[in-house]
């Protein structure tokens, strides 16, 4: 059962503000009975939930992971006529991206439309882990590596990774997904968040000294995309959302 605003919403009416609002005028029924009351719960597979007289159609909750190529943007909001990683996606779903990916970086991208999950794996206090491969100029030192995990202070923001480790050999998946050792004056590092505001392992990498060549996320929580090749996807198996929504329950203290 669910609370009818987010069902409205979740089936495209408007925001749930504007959907509580539709509830309060009374506009709204189910199974053929006006409902005024904000905290009426629903159950969208069965019942029939009318706006103004026409029957909404609720979809189904999709989770998709693609691996996202350079050059394709992640957030809806900052296209401005540029390339969408959902366009990629060719099931005429609303569907919007878990966690942003900048233009130039690459990987592992969460895709769908059940807007409590994406919030869940995006908020830090759920301690849902984002994994990265990021190869960077040159090679940090110890006193560096320590740095990046406790942290910097960065334009009125505190920046950290949860772990970060040189990767002398990146494996098999590696190799097969065409991901080059590094050269001669570069390293691949391994790098950890629970975060991840805003470009920040670049912004953490710049400033100790190590700029970012190339970035490619390889895990969210409990979900890699091994070896699905790039600009490819596939949904989620049911073992995997329920794993997927069993981290989400956690909180970091």
């Amino acid at each position: 059962m669910e609370r009818l605003q987010k069902v409205l919403a979740h089936a495209g009416i408007a925001s749930r503000r504007k959907c509580e609002a539709l509830i309060r005028a009374r506009r709204v029924r189910v199974n053929g009975q006006v409902v005024s009351e904000l905290g009426a719960k629903v159950d969208p597979t069965r019942d029939r939930i009318e706006v103004d007289g026409e029957t909404i159609r609720v979809e189904k909750k999709t989770y998709i992971i693609l691996h996202k190529p350079q050059g394709y943007l992640s957030d809806i909001d900052e296209a401005r006529g540029k390339s969408l990683a959902v366009d990629l996606i060719p099931s005429g779903q609303r569907l919007y991206a878990a966690g942003r990916l900048d233009a130039n970086s690459e990987g592992l991208l969460l895709l769908t439309n059940d807007g409590d999950l994406a919030h869940r794996v995006t908020h830090p206090r759920y301690e849902h882990e984002k994994e990265y491969l990021a190869l960077v100029e040159g090679e940090p030192n110890a006193a560096t590596l320590a740095r990046l995990q406790k942290g910097i202070w960065y334009q009125s923001e505190w920046l950290r990774a949860d772990s970060v480790k040189i990767v002398r050999h990146l494996g098999e998946i590696a190799r097969r997904q065409h991901w080059n050792e590094a050269g001669r004056g570069e390293c691949w590092l391994r790098i950890v968040l629970h975060e991840g505001k805003k470009r920040e392992i670049r912004h953490l990498c710049s400033v100790t000294g190590h700029p970012v060549r190339r970035l490619i996320r390889v895990r969210i929580g409990p979900i890699k995309f091994g070896t699905l090749p790039v600009g490819q996807w596939r949904e989620l198996s049911e073992s995997e959302v329920c794993e997927l929504k069993r981290e989400t329950t956690r909180k970091r203290n």
